[in-house]
């Protein structure tokens, strides 16, 4: 029995060592759509999206290029666990500074590396413009949370007042024809009435 327990604790440690290997591996896979070389992740110029940006990068990736493509935002969280990571490039994106910007913005905040932070502004909304993200107030961007509120408030407005002068069309539409049933049936008794008469 015993000679069977060690045969199955031997079997268990080489599976933990190939599950191991395999999560390592797992970890410096380079993300589909990018080029890696050594510990250099280049998404650079790929055509990316915030909705097609990978979801994870390689956690010993010191360089991380995501320059020129057509970023908006990133996802939270996307570079807090790499802690190798030395030089991010963002420039070249039409970052959106709505407050999706914000995890952007935080992270900037935190860096020590100025040029990264000056080549990094906003695009969207047209008040905010030209301006580095890094340097936005957390009200500044706050505030820009809600403009698009205002449009669909209006379209809201817009789409009630809409509605209201439909329904008074098709009331109107049905009072006519209610009044000029009744009409037709008033003349038909009075035409029933007369010829009964007669």
């Amino acid at each position: 029995m015993c000679a069977g327990m060690k045969w199955v604790l031997c079997a268990l440690l080489v599976l933990v060592c190939v599950l191991g290997a395999d999560v390592g591996k797992a970890e410096a896979v380079c993300p589909q759509g990018c080029f890696c070389t050594a510990a250099v992740v280049d998404c650079s110029s790929r055509g990316l999206t915030t909705d097609t940006l990978p979801s994870s990068f390689p956690a010993s990736t010191t360089e991380l290029r995501l320059h020129n493509n057509h970023l908006t935002a990133l996802p939270t969280g996307l570079l807090d666990g790499m802690q190798a990571l030395q030089l991010v490039t963002l420039h070249g994106n039409p970052w959106e500074c709505d407050c999706a910007v914000l995890y952007l913005r935080g992270w900037l905040i935190k860096q020590n590396n100025d040029a990264l932070k000056r080549n990094v502004s906003c695009n969207s909304p047209p008040s905010l413009q030209g301006r580095l993200v890094a340097y936005l107030s957390e009200e500044v961007v706050l505030n820009s949370c809600n403009y698009w509120l205002c449009d669909l408030a209006l379209a809201s407005q817009i789409s009630l007042f809409i509605f209201i002068v439909v329904q008074a069309i098709l009331l109107a539409v049905v009072v006519y024809f209610l009044r000029h049933f009744s009409q037709l049936s008033i003349d038909a008794q009075r035409a029933a009435a007369e010829s009964f008469d007669s």
